[in-house]
């Protein structure tokens, strides 16, 4: 069986194709600049160079429409068909507390799904184009949604409620959802695998650290709490978001700033986190460069990153009455082997112990603790697209 994962934003779409009977990818890549001038598809080939296919694509249906007929054109084709799509998985970003799964996408989930766009007026609107553009193109192919939010639903109210005016959550739905689910979700069940324990009696704090950046606390293989918030804004520092910060500074900037609801949310998710504090850039990679050649403020940036990433492992430790294992994920996570050591620094009183020479590792699943560690700390690359391949697996199989 071949499954297409599509994950839309609002100017890409990134795609994989899976044989699932193999459990391999068979074609990936990416659109780039969709509604913009020098628009392209860059694709992966199987030897692994990187090819870009360059095309007027106005909207998120040329795109689509695009990519299937490259899955089987003759020069770069996996497939010789489109026929021989069984299904089609969607990553979309905001459920609400309407889903705390993935689902068959049939319209009265997508009625449901739109009603959600107020708490993701960016994303979801997005993904729905992508599933409009399948319906358009192969109508009778089922499609599935995987929500980055399901995976935290099992949060219990005393976390995921804000102290604001109870009516609000009532009339608007002001609470924290959580984001990355997916991820959490993956590398949390497949560190159990690659360990060979069972998630029950387990307590897990899975680290995504990327340019967006989320932690959450697992216990029994599910999540119990999550960094970030109503929206994807709350929490770590990340590359170009703030994470937590003082309400009162916000209505003070804007004050000060004269910035209306638009201009001080632009400023806290697209100018501040590591770009807007060491003025270099959001990419950890380009601030390693800066601090390894002593800007004050890309180290003053660097030692912030990690800071709030150690207090939340250290908070939710308590949250959850002890840890047994901590994972770390994303393009950060998985291969800054500082940034690990860094966070796990001065957490021995937690049983945590990094073997550096371990540590030396990227981009693999490896145990970088020490053998003498009460805690188990591992690298998991996450695969959100197997974990929604997977999921869109499930439901067409009645599982």
């Amino acid at each position: 069986m071949k499954v297409l994962v599509l994950n839309c934003g609002s100017s890409s779409i990134k795609y994989k194709l899976f044989d699932m009977d193999h459990k391999e990818v068979i074609a990936q890549g990416g659109i780039e600049k969709i509604g913009l001038k020098g628009s392209f598809l860059k694709l992966t080939l199987p030897d692994g160079t990187k090819k870009i296919l360059e095309k007027d694509i106005p909207e998120h249906t040329v795109g689509v429409e695009f990519i299937l007929n490259t899955l089987i054109s003759p020069e770069y084709g996996a497939i010789k068909s489109l026929d021989e799509i069984n299904a089609v998985g969607h990553r979309m970003v905001h459920g609400g507390e309407k889903f705390s799964e993935s689902v068959l996408l049939t319209q009265e989930v997508l009625d449901a799904f739109t009603a959600c766009n107020d708490l993701a007026p960016l994303h979801n609107p997005a993904n729905l184009k992508g599933v409009n553009a399948v319906s358009a193109i192969l109508p009778d192919v089922p499609q599935i949604g995987v929500f980055d939010t399901a995976f935290h639903q099992t949060m219990p109210d005393y976390a995921y409620m804000y102290a604001v005016p109870y009516e609000l959550y009532e009339k608007y739905g002001v609470r924290r959802y959580g984001f990355h689910g997916t991820s959490h979700r993956y590398v949390s069940k497949r560190v159990c695998e690659f360990l060979g324990v069972q998630p029950e009696g387990k307590k897990i704090i899975t680290c995504h650290i990327g340019n967006g950046g989320s932690i959450s606390a697992i216990k029994d293989g599910k999540c119990m709490d999550t960094s970030m918030g109503l929206t994807p804004l709350e929490g770590l520092m990340m590359g170009t978001r703030s994470g937590d910060i003082d309400a009162g500074a916000v209505t003070f900037i804007m004050e000060k700033e004269h910035l209306d609801a638009n201009g001080v949310s632009n400023l806290l998710n697209k100018k501040s986190g590591v770009l807007g504090v060491s003025g270099v850039s959001s990419d950890m990679r380009e601030l390693e460069a800066a601090v390894a050649a002593g800007n004050p403020k890309a180290i003053l940036a660097e030692k912030m990153y990690f800071y709030r990433i150690k207090k939340y492992v250290g908070a939710y430790a308590a949250a959850l009455g002890g840890v047994d294992i901590i994972v770390f994920t994303g393009g950060v996570g998985e291969n800054q082997c500082n940034c690990r050591s860094e966070v796990c620094e001065g957490l021995e009183f937690m049983g945590v112990e990094i073997d550096l020479e371990k540590n030396k590792v990227r981009g693999e699943e490896a145990v970088i603790s020490a053998d003498s560690s009460k805690v188990k700390v591992v690298v998991i690359p996450t695969d959100e697209e197997m974990m929604i391949a997977s999921d869109t697996m499930a439901i067409l199989n009645g599982k």
